[in-house]
């Protein structure tokens, strides 16, 4: 009889203390989601957006703060889950607890938060197309990955369709590369770099100018790949889109796929000249 009191006494104790570590051990294997490494990651830098978690964060105020909780909570979108925007308040509490939230978080909402318009104003005659070509390979003189997305027009004509700045901010950057052709580039409030390239041609904007979401950039274009400023014709024209932010002192690039596809329904209008 004392035999049996003593399995059931020490089953007892394996159990409880099964109960306090299965969900300490739930939460390490989480928390190992986020670390300094985790917005250099291939998972982070693909921001994974389905068309379920597009109709939600398109209602709420802060997309970037509903992201960095689901992605978390879901292994970056690896785990089919719905995440109601109202629990994401209680969801964060945990998270705000692990090291390099307060980071993470702000490198989400830099990508999200100053997100309004698509970068192409809208054309009765000319229609655009984008598909997400993250990383496709690229051969320009070296191979590399593609680190963006490109913006196709249904017309091979340059020079006629506006681009449009997807944030306010400021100009950062503005002239000749000899991968991105003319090209501009737009620091967001949040600190997310907007990189626009390509162009035909470009507005009256100059480095250090402040611009508004919608603003006119310039033209879609076809210039690039040659070191000779000027250069174009080497491929259709078009609009390449980046997102770069930065983490730790270095700058990476962000798939700006499903950003693209958050505004894609907010685009201004304009007629061709």
């Amino acid at each position: 009889m004392k035999r049996i009191i003593r399995y059931v006494v020490l089953l007892f104790l394996v159990l409880f203390f099964c109960a306090l570590w299965i969900p300490k051990l739930t939460d390490m294997s989480k928390n190992s989601r986020l670390s300094a490494d985790t917005v250099m990651s291939a998972r982070f830098r693909c921001q994974p957006v389905n068309d379920r978690v597009l109709k939600v964060i398109r209602n709420i105020e802060s997309p970037g703060g509903y992201l960095a909780v689901y992605w978390l909570e879901t292994g970056f979108g690896e785990q089919d889950r719905r995440i109601n925007p109202d629990d994401i308040v209680f969801l964060r509490k945990r998270w705000e607890r692990a090291e390099g939230w307060g980071d993470y978080l702000n490198i989400c909402q830099s990508v999200w938060d100053d997100l309004v318009y698509f970068p192409v104003a809208a054309s009765s005659e000319i229609s655009v197309s984008f598909e997400d070509s993250w990383m496709y390979d690229r051969t320009y003189k070296e191979d590399r990955g593609h680190e963006g997305t490109d913006i196709m027009p249904d017309k091979n004509e340059r020079g006629v369709l506006p681009v449009v700045s997807m944030t306010d901010g400021v100009v950062e950057k503005k002239g000749w590369l000899e991968l991105g052709g003319y090209r501009i580039g737009i620091r967001a409030p949040h600190g997310a770099y907007f990189y626009y390239a390509h162009l035909d041609s470009y507005s009256d904007l100059e480095t250090g100018d402040e611009v508004k979401a919608g603003d006119v950039l310039g033209f879609m274009g076809d210039t690039g790949y040659g070191t000779d400023e000027g250069t174009m014709g080497k491929f259709p024209v078009h609009l390449h889109v980046g997102i770069y932010i930065s983490s730790a002192g270095k700058e990476i690039s962000v798939n700006p796929y499903p950003a693209l596809k958050y505004t894609e329904e907010k685009i201004i209008d304009y007629e061709v000249r």
